[in-house]
C-alpha cells in the first residue's frame, strides 16, 4: 500500500497512465517482489465518506483480483488509481471492469 505523498508523486510523475470514463490509473516499476496500490478518491468528487469508502473497497478488490493473474510483472509495480467522477451503486461493476481493463492496458505497454 502506498502511504506517503512522495510515493504517490513518484508514480504520477513517471507519466505511465491510462484513463477511462470513471478512473485514471498510473503505474511505475518498483523493484520489489510485490505490487503496491494507492487510491485517490477526492472529497471534491465524492462528498460522503460512506461513498468514498465503498469506492475504495471496490478498487482494492479489483486490484487484489487482478494482482493474482498470470502476469508476473504486475507483482513488481506501484499503482495509483484516481477517481475522475462520482460513481453510483449501479456503476460499481463498471468501475471494477474499467479498473481491470486499464491495468491490463498498462501492463501490456509498460510491463
Amino acid at each position: 500500500k502506498l502511504r506517503k505523498a512522495s510515493e504517490f508523486s513518484a508514480v504520477i510523475n513517471l507519466k505511465y497512465q491510462a484513463s477511462g470514463n470513471l478512473i485514471q490509473i498510473y503505474a511505475k516499476p518498483n523493484g520489489l517482489a510485490h505490487a503496491r496500490v494507492g487510491l485517490i478518491v477526492a472529497k471534491k468528487i465524492e462528498r460522503h465518506a460512506v461513498k468514498r469508502n465503498r469506492i475504495k473497497r471496490i478498487l482494492r478488490e479489483a486490484f487484489r483480483k487482478n494482482r493474482h493473474n498470470e502476469y508476473k510483472h504486475l507483482k513488481k509495480m506501484d499503482w495509483v488509481i484516481r477517481l475522475r467522477c462520482s460513481v453510483s451503486k449501479d456503476e460499481s461493476i463498471q468501475l471494477a471492469n474499467e479498473t481491470k481493463l486499464l491495468m491490463f492496458q498498462l501492463q501490456q505497454c509498460h510491463g
